[in-house]
């Protein structure tokens, strides 16, 4: 009889895998990069090579319409990582903490944590200063966290003394022209390549239970520094910068022109451009390098079909078009983000979607798949119809602000429209034509025959925005009505 029993439970173990499977929980590893736009092959780019995310792109469903809600580092990580607008988290610089307006709230890894999961941090997830604070916590939120870890590799001991820098104060190079070809460091010597190491390394040791890994890389951030051999992937006779139409100031209100500093080009010239955009594209080949190491590690523990991926970038960039640079416009360069998913048993491997999404809705997908009871207040919303089927009906926009000398400026991306108010319409208004007009240089928002779009618009952002803001504080009646404290 005991033969028996042990016979057909073997024979059930092979004819029904995925109810012996079932009970085992869905690891998750969260893939943060600092900066990226969507100038990546798998985006269409052939010029940049991204071999390490391209095979991601090809193993999940790659997003081409998803957006930040707010294209500066720790307003948007702190949305991602609380499932929360910035109006409602107030995040809206680089020195505020939600905790302090919301010391309850929830946050992502933290709702894995309480179901058992272990959680940990490597590197820069939550926001702290790049590359100042390499090495330190920064915003961190330890609540979120059983491990974390900050690398500090020479790119940031050693060698940034040497950079190249164009513009910016000198020595603080967050917001720089400023890049070095480092002729002598390795790949595991440099930030990013002890990020991937110690992922790899915990990978290893919690291989056998439920984890939730958040690995945040620090590239193709400025100043864009990477190790011998990843600038000779582009010749600077190739890299050119995009055409900037004749008036392209008279077009849009002044406040759309801002995020960069002096403009163009943050001040520097066209030459002193194109070599910044070489040396970002090198760090995107640098980054996709350490990357793949980590999803190398992730097949070689078999632990790959039982774990979601999430990869994502905290905001877009600028590279010169409408001769921005860095991130903080409305404009799609900086709102638009890379962003790809990969979950167990997925249905769209290889595929990709036209819908509008945002970063916000990663929270509520991942509750989701791992079958876990997220918030109430969580404002994003699964994207498992979309990794069931790419083309899925789909009617949510998305939402993205920014902040300007204490004024807002609030977006709303649909699959065709894009509109802009800034200071709720008392500094001016965009909307493009994305059919049309993909580069945003044509503004319709004084057209009489767009009218009728104009005010579908701006519903569109009232739903969204229903508080007024003034100089990044919530307004407090606001939110003593959703149960919040303000200052």
């Amino acid at each position: 009889m005991k033969i028996h029993a042990l016979f057909a439970l073997a024979l059930s173990s092979a004819l029904f895998p995925s109810a012996q499977g079932a009970q085992k929980k869905m690891n998750v590893l969260l893939i943060a990069v600092d900066d990226m736009n969507n100038d990546l092959g798998c985006y269409g780019n052939p010029q940049v090579q991204s071999p390490n995310i391209d095979r991601l792109a090809k193993d999940g469903l790659r997003f081409n319409r998803a957006y930040c809600q707010f294209p500066l580092c720790s307003p948007s990580r702190t949305s991602v990582l609380t499932g929360r607008r910035p109006d409602i988290t107030r995040t809206f610089d680089l020195k505020y903490h939600f905790r302090q307006g919301l010391p309850d709230t929830v946050t992502l890894p933290q709702l894995f944590l309480k179901n058992g999961y272990y959680t940990a941090r490597v590197g820069k997830v939550y926001h702290y200063g790049n590359p100042g604070q390499i090495g330190t916590s920064g915003l961190d939120d330890p609540a979120s966290w059983q491990e974390f870890y900050n690398p500090a590799g020479r790119d940031k001991t050693t060698i940034e003394k040497d950079v190249i820098q164009y513009s910016g104060k000198p020595g603080q190079l967050g917001k720089s022209m400023a890049y070095l070809d480092d002729q002598s460091g390795t790949d595991l010597e440099h930030t990013d390549g002890k990020v991937a190491t110690q992922a790899i390394e915990l990978l290893e040791k919690h291989r056998d239970q439920p984890f939730f890994l958040a690995v945040g890389f620090y590239r193709p951030h400025c100043p864009y520094i990477t190790p011998k051999g990843y600038f000779q992937k582009y010749a600077l006779n190739e890299i050119t910068l995009p055409e900037i139409p004749d008036g392209e100031q008279s077009r849009v209100p002044a406040a759309a022109l801002q995020g960069t500093g002096k403009w163009p080009y943050d001040g520097v010239t066209a030459e002193q451009a194109r070599e910044c955009k070489r040396a970002y594209y090198a760090a995107i080949s640098f980054v996709d390098a350490q990357i793949g190491r980590v999803l190398d590690s992730l097949d070689r523990l078999g632990l790959k079909e039982n774990t979601a991926i999430v990869f994502w970038s905290d905001h877009g960039y600028h590279l010169g078009e409408h001769g921005l640079w860095y991130k903080q416009s409305c404009y799609e360069e900086s709102t638009r983000v890379p962003f790809i998913i990969s979950v167990p048993g997925q249905k769209t491997r290889g595929a990709d979607t036209q819908r509008t999404v945002e970063l916000l809705d990663i929270y509520p997908t991942l509750a989701d798949y791992a079958g876990l009871p997220a918030p109430g207040y969580i404002e994003g919303a699964s994207l498992r119809p979309l990794l069931e089927s790419a083309s899925a009906a789909w009617e949510r926009p998305a939402y993205s602000q920014v902040e300007r000398n204490g004024f807002p400026g609030h977006s709303v991306r649909t699959e065709r429209w894009r509109y802009t108010e800034w200071g709720y319409g008392k500094k001016g208004a965009e909307l493009y034509d994305h059919t049309n007009d993909p580069g945003e240089h044509r503004n319709l928002s004084e057209s009489p025959e767009h009218a009728p779009i104009v005010a579908e618009m701006k519903a569109l952002l009232k739903k969204a925005h229903p508080a007024k803001v003034e100089g990044g504080k919530s307004d407090p009646a606001f939110l003593n009505s959703l149960g919040l404290r303000s200052e």
